[in-house]
C-alpha cells in the first residue's frame, strides 16, 4: 500500500517531532517515522539527559504547542553558569544581572520534552504518527520521494532525515560526515544532595575528568561525568553506596554528601558535521546534520534553530508552488544553516580540546583564559547573549 504526503520525517525524537510540526504549521500533511513502539514513543523513559533551553527554544516550543504539555514542577529555571577548571577556584560566573530576567535559561529532562512534542503532534490532523516502523529505502525523483519501510511505502515531496548523529538516512543518501571522536565518554544520572544548588550549573575541568552540575527542583542535580569509556563501564556497573561514595569524592563533596536517585545511562562523545545538509527533496535536521559536543549545551537548541529555518524555507516554496521539495527552498536551508553552525561547531571542538587536556601548556592556558575572561566584561556579556539567546524571541 501506497501512502501519499507532502513531507516524510524519518525519526520521532524530539527534533524529528519538532519539524513535524513546523511543517504542519506551515500548511504541509506529514508522516513522522519512528522504530520505537507507541508506548514508548509516547511515555518516553528518562534517559538521564537534561536539557538546557535558551528563550529561543522556549518561544518554538510554545508556537508548537508543546510547552503548556511540560508540567511546571519539572522545569527548573538557570539562574547562573560557573565554568572551572582544576582546583583553580576562581570561577567565570554568568549570570542574568541587569537583563531584567530571571533565568539564564530553563532545565528539562529530555523525556518531557519528547513527551510534549508527541502529544502535540498527536493533536494535529495532518500530522500522521506511524511508531514501529523501520526505513528500508529512499528513492529520490524528480518530482516525489518515494520511502519503502517495513509497513508499505510512502509518496513524499520531501524527506527529512532526524534520526541521530549516526543517521541511516544521511548514508543511504551518500552524504559524508567530519566525524570527531574525542575518544571519552559520558556518564548521566540525577544525585540528590545536601546543600542547595541554589539553581547553578557548575562546568568543572577537573584534572582526568570533566563534571558538570545541572540544577533539578528540589535538593537534587543532574550529573555529567566525563571520563575514557572504559571508567564509565566501570562506574555503571558500581554497585548504588560505591557509586554514591565516589561521585561525592570526585565532585569534591562541594553539594555534600551524593545520592544515586535515577538511572544511570552513557553516550559516546562523537562530533558530528555533515558533508552536505541537503540533496534532492532532502533535509537534514538535529544531529543528523550537526552532532555537536555537550560542552555548550547548545545541541537540542541548534536542533530547534535548524528545523524552524527548514519549515521557513520550505512554507515559502509550498505557498507559492505547492512544492514541500522544492531545490531551491532546501539550498536556502542549507546557506542558512551552515552560517548558524559552522564556526559554532570549530569553536566547540577547540574548547572541549582545550579544557579536556591537563599536559603542559594546557592547564596554565585555561587557567589564564577563566581569570582574563571573567574580567573582560564585554566577552562575559557576549557569552551570556548566546546562553540565553534571546533575539527575535516574542
Amino acid at each position: 500500500m501506497t501512502h501519499i504526503t507532502d513531507a516524510v520525517v524519518i525519526g520521532g525524537g524530539p527534533v524529528g517531532l519538532a519539524t513535524a510540526l513546523s511543517l504542519e504549521k506551515a500548511g504541509l500533511s506529514v508522516t513522522v517515522l519512528e522504530r520505537s513502539s507507541l508506548p514508548a514513543w509516547e511515555e518516553p523513559s528518562f534517559d538521564g539527559r537534561e536539557i538546557a533551553l535558551t528563550h529561543y527554544s522556549k518561544r518554538i516550543l510554545k508556537e508548537c504547542e508543546a510547552w503548556d504539555h511540560i508540567p511546571q514542577s519539572v522545569i527548573c529555571p538557570l539562574r547562573e553558569a560557573h565554568v572551572e577548571t582544576g582546583s583553580f577556584r576562581h570561577p567565570l560566573t554568568f549570570d542574568t544581572n541587569g537583563r531584567g530576567e530571571e533565568a539564564l535559561g530553563w532545565l528539562v529532562s529530555n523525556n518531557h520534552i519528547r513527551r510534549a512534542l508527541f502529544a502535540a503532534a498527536s493533536e494535529k490532523e495532518r500530522i500522521h504518527l506511524q511508531p514501529h516502523t523501520s526505513v528500508e529505502t529512499v528513492r529520490q525523483g524528480q518530482d516525489y520521494a518515494a520511502v519503502h519501510h517495513s509497513g508499505g511505502r510512502i509518496k513524499a515531496r520531501l524527506v527529512v532525515g532526524a534520526d541521530g548523529r549516526f543517521s541511516p538516512t544521511r548514508r543511504r543518501a551518500g552524504i559524508g560526515a567530519i566525524v570527531h571522536d574525542f575518544h571519552k565518554s559520558m556518564l548521566v544520572c540525577r544525585m540528590a544532595h545536601e546543600s542547595p544548588h541554589h539553581n547553578i550549573a557548575l562546568q568543572w575541568f577537573d584534572e582526568g575528568q570533566t563534571i558538570a552540575l545541572l540544577p533539578v527542583n528540589g535538593m537534587a542535580s543532574s550529573l555529567v561525568l566525563t571520563l575514557p569509556a572504559d571508567e564509565i563501564q566501570r562506574l555503571l556497573a558500581t554497585p548504588r553506596d560505591e557509586f554514591n561514595a565516589e561521585i561525592t569524592r570526585r565532585v569534591g563533596a562541594r553539594l555534600g554528601q551524593m545520592r544515586l536517585v535515577s538511572t544511570r545511562h552513557a553516550y559516546p562523545l562523537k562530533g558530528v558535521y555533515a558533508h552536505r545538509f541537503t540533496g534532492r527533496r532532502l533535509a537534514l535536521v538535529g544531529d543528523a546534520a550537526v552532532g555537536m559536543h555537550p560542552i555548550t549545551a547548545h545541541g537540542f537548541n541548534l536542533g530547534l534553530k535548524g528545523q524552524e529555518t527548514l519549515a521557513q524555507c520550505i512554507g515559502k516554496a509550498f505557498n507559492i508552488q505547492a512544492d514541500a521539495g522544492n531545490a531551491q527552498a532546501l539550498r536556502q536551508y542549507e546557506r542558512q544553516h551552515r552560517r548558524a553552525t559552522a564556526l559554532l561547531f570549530a569553536g566547540t571542538n577547540g574548547i572541549a580540546s582545550l579544557y579536556t587536556h591537563d599536559a603542559l601548556p594546557f592547564k596554565p592556558i585555561r587557567q589564564a583564559c577563566i581569570r582574563l575572561a571573567d574580567r573582560f566584561t564585554p566577552f562575559k556579556q557576549a557569552v551570556t547573549t548566546l546562553l540565553m539567546d534571546k533575539k527575535t524571541t516574542a
